[in-house]
C-alpha cells in the first residue's frame, strides 16, 4: 500500500514552521496590544475615603491625616507624606499608625503642631493585598486654599518600564506554567510514548525554563516594581531582604524551591520514565510520577492563590483552594492543547488513541473550569452592574466568549478525533510495509559497522515514509488544522486571564466608588475640627479658640480646646465653658466644662453626644472679672 501527498498546498516541512510563526506572530499582536494599552497595573486596593478630605478647607490645623482603603495593605515608614506649600514634611515623618477598625482598613500619620494655612498635598504609596502597588495623592487647605510647590511624580506605582518588564515576566510565569504542568500531564495521561519524542521533551523542558527565569525576574523586580521603579534597586539587598519578608516575596521564593522539585521530576520522566520496557514498572512509575507531579503542580499553582486575588477579600479560605483547582485545570486544558498539537505536527508516532484520551481529559478540565469560573466570578463581581460597568468585568465577558469559540473549534476537533481511528490505523499498516530484500540484505551483511549504518537509514527512511503518510492523510491535516485554531484562541484567552489578575476586582472597584461601609471609613462621622475668632472687649482680649472633637461620633468623645492670642501664642484664660444643643430635635443645651491641662490648652474625656445631627457649639470665654463673650459655630456630629 501506498500514497502520496497533494500535490496542492504547502509541503509538510513548511507546515509546521508556519504553524509556528503564525503563534508567534499572534503571541506578539496580543501581547503587544494588552502592553501598550493596559499601562500599569491596576490597583486592587482602593482609597475610599479620607480625613481631611480630599479637597476639603478645614478650620485649624488637624492633628492626623487619615485614609481608609477596601482592603489590607502593606505600608512601610513613608507610605504617607503630608507635604506643606513649600513641599517640606508637615508630618512627623513615622511609620503610618495602624488605625483599623473590623472590616475597616484605616492608617494615619500624625502632623507637626502650629502648621500654618495654605494647601498641603498628601501623598502615599502601599501595597494591595494581593501584591500589586498601589499610590495617589490629594490635596486639603487649612484656613484657606494656596499655591503650592509641591511637584508629585506622574509615575504610578508599578509603572513605567520596570512596571513593563515585571509585567511581562508575569505573563511569561503563567505561560511556563501552562506548558510546564500540561505538557507532563498529557505525556503521563495521554501519550506515555511521548516521553521519548525530542519535541515533547523540549516543550516541558522550555516551560520549566520559562517559568524559573520569570520567576526570578519577578524576585529580583520586586523591590523596584514597589517602590523606586529603578532597575539599579533589583540587586539592592536590603530592598531585597524587605521583599523576602513580604507575602508575595515568600510565594516566588516558594515557587523557586517547588521549581527544584520540578526539575527532578523532568529528569526522572524523560529519563528513567522514558527508558523502561517492562509495562507493569512502568505502571507503578506513572503512579508514583503522577502522584509527585500533581502535589509540586499544586504547590506552584498555590504560590498564585496565596498572593493574588484568591488571598484576599471574602470567603478567602475557600477562594485559594478554588483558585488553585482552576490553575491546575487551565494548565491541563491548555498545556495538553499545544502538547497535542507539538505532537501532531512534530511527531509521526502519535495516533488516535492518544487524542481521544486528550479529548476526555480536556472535557473534564472544562467541566471544572466551569465550576470554578463561576465561583471566582460571583466573589470578584459580584452584580450585574459590576459585570457590564467595570473594567474586570468586561474583561470577564471577554473570556467567557474566547472561551465559548474554543468549544466551539474543540467540537470539531473531536469530529476529526472520530474519523482519525481507521484512517490512522490504515497509515500505520502502510508504514510498517518494507521490502523483505532490504531487511535481509542488512541481516546479511558481514560488517556490523555497515549493518549498524544501514539500520540507521533503514528507521530514518521508514519514520521519513510514515510521515509522509501521516501529512497526507485527509482527517489527520483537518484535526491538525482544528487543533491549530484552538491553540490560536488559547493563547488569547491566556493573555486575558493574565490580565484579569492584574484588573481591580468588578466588586471592590463599585465598593470604592460608593464608599460602601463594608470597604470604606465608619459610614457615619469622624474628627470635627473648629476654628472661632473671638473678641471680649476687654485688654487682651482677642484670640482664637480652636476646639478638637474625636471621634466626632454619637456615644463618648474626647474634646479638645486650644486658645490662641491676637499673637499666635497659647493663651490662658480664667474662665472656658462649652455647651452643646441639637435644635433640630430640642436637645441641650448639654454644658461642658474642660479641665485645664497646659497653657492655653483645655480637655474634657468622655463627652456623651447622644444622637447624629447638626449640632450647635456654643463657647464662652471670660478673659478677666467682665469681659467675657459666647461664640458660637454649627459641627455635622455623627
Amino acid at each position: 500500500m501506498s500514497a502520496t501527498a497533494p500535490h496542492a498546498g504547502p509541503s509538510p516541512i513548511r507546515r509546521p514552521l508556519a504553524a509556528v510563526a503564525l503563534l508567534t506572530a499572534l503571541v506578539s499582536l496580543v501581547f503587544g496590544l494588552l502592553l501598550a494599552g493596559a499601562g500599569p497595573a491596576s490597583a486592587h486596593a482602593a482609597l475610599t475615603g479620607s480625613d481631611p478630605a480630599d479637597g476639603a478647607v478645614v478650620d485649624t490645623a488637624p492633628k492626623e491625616v487619615t485614609l481608609s482603603f477596601s482592603e489590607a495593605i502593606a505600608v512601610g515608614d513613608d507610605s504617607i507624606r503630608v507635604l506643606d506649600p513649600s513641599g517640606k514634611r508637615a508630618d512627623t515623618d513615622a511609620e503610618p499608625k495602624d488605625l483599623s477598625e473590623g472590616s475597616t482598613v484605616r492608617y494615619g500619620v500624625a502632623l507637626h503642631s502650629g502648621l500654618p494655612d495654605g494647601t498641603y498635598t498628601v501623598a502615599w504609596q502601599a501595597i494591595s493585598a494581593d501584591s500589586h502597588p498601589i499610590s495617589g495623592a490629594f490635596t486639603f487647605s487649612i484656613g484657606a486654599p494656596s499655591d503650592t510647590t509641591v511637584a508629585l511624580p506622574s509615575q504610578e506605582a508599578g509603572g513605567g518600564p520596570v512596571g513593563v518588564v515585571y509585567d511581562i515576566a508575569r505573563y511569561a510565569a503563567y505561560g511556563g506554567f501552562v506548558l510546564l504542568v500540561g505538557g507532563s500531564a498529557f505525556v503521563l495521561a495521554c501519550w506515555r510514548g511521548g516521553a521519548t519524542a525530542l519535541p515533547m521533551q523540549r516543550l516541558v523542558v522550555r516551560g520549566w525554563l520559562t517559568l524559573t527565569a520569570a520567576t526570578l525576574v519577578m524576585l529580583l523586580l520586586r523591590n523596584p516594581y514597589t517602590g523606586s521603579g529603578k532597575f539599579a534597586d533589583a540587586f539592592d539587598l536590603a530592598g531585597l531582604q524587605s521583599v523576602l519578608d513580604t507575602k508575595p516575596g515568600a510565594a516566588l521564593v516558594s515557587r523557586l524551591l517547588l521549581l527544584g522539585a520540578a526539575a527532578l521530576f523532568i529528569a526522572v520522566l524523560f529519563g528513567t520514565y522514558a527508558r523502561r520496557e517492562d509495562e507493569r514498572e512502568k505502571k507503578d512509575l506513572t503512579f508514583g510520577l503522577a502522584v509527585g507531579g500533581g502535589v509540586v503542580a499544586t504547590g506552584i499553582a498555590a504560590t498564585w492563590a496565596m498572593s493574588e486575588h484568591a488571598s484576599t477579600g471574602i470567603q478567602a479560605n475557600i477562594a485559594m483552594p478554588v483558585d488553585v483547582l482552576h490553575l491546575l485545570a487551565v494548565a491541563a486544558w491548555l498545556g495538553g492543547l499545544a502538547s497535542l498539537l507539538v505532537a501532531l505536527y512534530r511527531t509521526p508516532d502519535i495516533g488516535s488513541a492518544a487524542v481521544r484520551r486528550f479529548s476526555a481529559v480536556a472535557f473534564g478540565s472544562v467541566v471544572v473550569l466551569a465550576a470554578t469560573g463561576i465561583y471566582q466570578s460571583w466573589r470578584q463581581v459580584g452584580s450585574w452592574s459590576a459585570l457590564t460597568g467595570t473594567r474586570y468585568g468586561q474583561l470577564l465577558i471577554l473570556k467567557v466568549a474566547l472561551i465559548a469559540v474554543l468549544l466551539a473549534v474543540a467540537w470539531f476537533s473531536r469530529r476529526w478525533t472520530g474519523r482519525l481511528t481507521d484512517s490512522a490505523a490504515a497509515s500505520e499498516e502502510a508504514s510498517e510495509e518494507e521490502p523483505a530484500s532490504e531487511s535481509d540484505s542488512v541481516s546479511a551483511d558481514p560488517d556490523p559497522e555497515r549493518a549498524a549504518q544501514l539500520a540507521r537509514q533503514r528507521a530514518a527512511l521508514t519514520a521519513t515514509k510514515k510521515k509522509r503518510i501521516r501529512d497526507a492523510d485527509p482527517q489527520r491535516s483537518g484535526l491538525r488544522r482544528s487543533i491549530l485554531a484552538e491553540a490560536a484562541v488559547a493563547v488569547v484567552l491566556l493573555a486575558v486571564t493574565t490580565m484579569l489578575t492584574s484588573t481591580e476586582p468588578g466588586r471592590t472597584e463599585e465598593e470604592a466608588a460608593a464608599g460602601t461601609p463594608s470597604a470604606s471609613a465608619p459610614a457615619a462621622g469622624g474628627p470635627v475640627n473648629l476654628k472661632m475668632p473671638f473678641d471680649t472687649g476687654g485688654q487682651n482680649g482677642k484670640g482664637t479658640v480652636r476646639i478638637d472633637i474625636e471621634p466626632g461620633r454619637t456615644g463618648s468623645n474626647d474634646l479638645h480646646v486650644w486658645i490662641d492670642g491676637s499673637d499666635g501664642k497659647p493663651m490662658d484664660v480664667p474662665e472656658l465653658k462649652l455647651a452643646l444643643t441639637l435644635e433640630s430635635k430640642d436637645i441641650g443645651p448639654l454644658p461642658v466644662v474642660p479641665d485645664r491641662l497646659a497653657e492655653g490648652h483645655w480637655s474634657a474625656s468622655a463627652v456623651q453626644i447622644p444622637m447624629a445631627g447638626d449640632w450647635k457649639i456654643d463657647v464662652t470665654v471670660r478673659t478677666s472679672d467682665i469681659d467675657q463673650v459666647t461664640i458660637d459655630k454649627n459641627a455635622k456630629i455623627g
